[in-house]
């Protein structure tokens, strides 16, 4: 399945606009992970622990949209959004939603 941030695949017309599909991840932290990424913000420095969190979590939001934009029958989901956001009580909590419009392609234009 093509999955992009274009609002079309070049050379791949749209035959059927099947509706906008997402998909959510919510992931909490647990407290070492804060522990140690509240230590790196005061030295200065990457949180390993965070970016893999952040990196699991739109896996995850990315794999649930392809699968609802599955189910409908598209092969396509164009002009995908990720959105981030930190929820729960101070932000113990990491939510990534991937949004997009699932769609049918219609056949490849050859020559010119």
């Amino acid at each position: 399945m093509i999955i992009t941030t274009t609002p079309s695949v070049e050379g791949n017309p749209v035959s059927e606009y099947l509706g906008i599909v997402s998909g959510e991840a919510i992931l909490g932290a647990n407290m070492f992970k804060d522990l140690f990424a509240g230590i790196r913000d005061i030295v200065g420095g990457r949180s390993g622990a965070y970016e893999e969190e952040l990196r699991r979590a739109k896996e995850i939001a990315l794999h649930e949209m392809q699968h609802n934009a599955q189910a409908l029958g598209a092969d396509a989901i164009l002009s995908v959004d990720l959105d981030y956001e930190t929820v729960g009580s101070q932000g113990s909590m990491l939510m990534v939603t991937a949004s997009g419009t699932a769609v049918r392609l219609g056949k490849r234009k050859v020559g010119g």
